[in-house]
């Protein structure tokens, strides 16, 4: 006799709410990268399609590269795309544990050491479920500059690589399976400077749009220095853990003014937010375009002094105005450059 009729469930789609164009979606806010997007998509494709591995993290990946070129940026992009907020990242410092004994601040001291009930461990599955959202259930674990952190964090972390598991100090564990698992490092990046802007020799002599990174190797140039650097720094056990080691490249002069583009709207969407009635509008000229991105970038740094030059050169000068009453309601401020050719004046305009 034919056995009861078996229910029909209903197609889960848990993740039909997430925007299709994720690819793109990172690409307009981290700039300059497309490789490393193009790396980092297919394991979130995986993990919505039901299609990651069991018993390990979704993903596993070690972001090289000069200072100022997106490393950082790219997990706050995926945090905002995915949960809303840059803000929805479990973050780890690395620099905070380079003694042997502070490790333990991660997984909490076990029962029988003085004060352990006093020391709560920063990776536990309340704050790993802390950093989802309704939209999706996948958590952001960032790792940064993990080569700062003391060997016995990157033999603690073995065990999360491989088989997403961490035991804590109360012999409880957390649960990796529903990860992306972010590790930034500067190993190489001093070398990497000297690749693209050599010190010594003729092309030191040249200015720099006259040895173009193409000429040099590229950025498989770049990616094979940071790799050896990664290989003497980590053990083979734990570089084989990794699902991808994504170099990013120098960010062109393009990519730079295209960052710029973005944090003054970002300013001009704080003013909008923060003043509301009192609103104004910013208006730059090139030249003053042209010495926020001549204070504010540089071959070595990248775009990491961007903000702060906005910051002092921009945002400051602006608030003064506001606090001396000097800038109307919806009026507009036009900045150009002073005389000094360091600093910007501004001029105020009723509309």
């Amino acid at each position: 006799m034919p056995g009861p009729p078996v229910p029909i469930r209903p197609r889960r789609q848990p993740f039909a709410n997430l925007p299709p164009n994720l690819l793109d979606q990172l690409a307009n806010r981290v700039i300059g990268q497309p490789q490393a997007m193009a790396q980092i998509v297919p394991y979130v494709q995986m993990h919505r399609a039901g299609l990651a591995a069991d018993g390990r993290p979704v993903g596993v990946f070690l972001l090289l590269g000069p200072t100022g070129t997106g490393k950082t940026k790219t997990v706050e992009a995926l945090a905002d795309v995915l949960h809303g907020s840059e803000k929805s990242i479990l973050r780890v410092d690395c620099g905070e544990f380079q003694m042997e004994h502070e490790v333990a601040k991660l997984i909490g001291a076990p029962p029988g050491y003085l004060g352990h009930r006093e020391t709560q461990p920063m990776l536990t599955q309340q704050k790993l479920s802390g950093v989802t959202s309704e939209n999706s259930n996948l958590s952001l674990v960032l790792f940064d500059e993990i080569e700062k952190a003391a060997p016995s964090m990157t033999r603690l972390l073995l065990g999360v690589l491989d088989k997403a598991v961490l035991r804590l100090g109360d012999n409880t564990s957390v649960n990796f399976e529903r990860s992306l698992i972010f590790l930034t490092s500067n190993l190489g990046a001093a070398a990497m400077r000297k690749e693209l802007c050599p010190d010594f020799g003729f092309e030191s002599m040249l200015p720099p749009a006259s040895f173009p990174k193409e000429a040099r190797g590229g950025l498989a140039k770049l990616a094979s220095i940071g790799m050896g650097e990664v290989r003497r720094k980590f053990s083979p056990e734990f570089v084989n853990r990794i699902d991808a080691v994504i170099t990013y490249q120098p960010l062109s002069p393009e990519s730079l003014a295209t960052i710029l583009d973005q944090q003054l709207a970002a300013l001009e969407k704080h003013i909008r937010t923060r003043l509301e009635e009192r609103a104004f509008e910013i208006e730059l000229s090139e030249s003053a375009r042209g010495l926020l991105l001549r204070l504010g970038t540089s071959p070595e740094f990248g775009a990491r002094e961007l903000k702060r030059t906005i910051l002092r050169k921009l945002t400051q000068p602006l608030a003064a105005l506001v606090e001396g009453g000097k800038i109307p309601p919806y009026g507009r401020v036009r900045a150009d450059v002073s005389e000094d050719r360091e600093s910007l004046e501004f001029l105020v305009e009723e509309t």
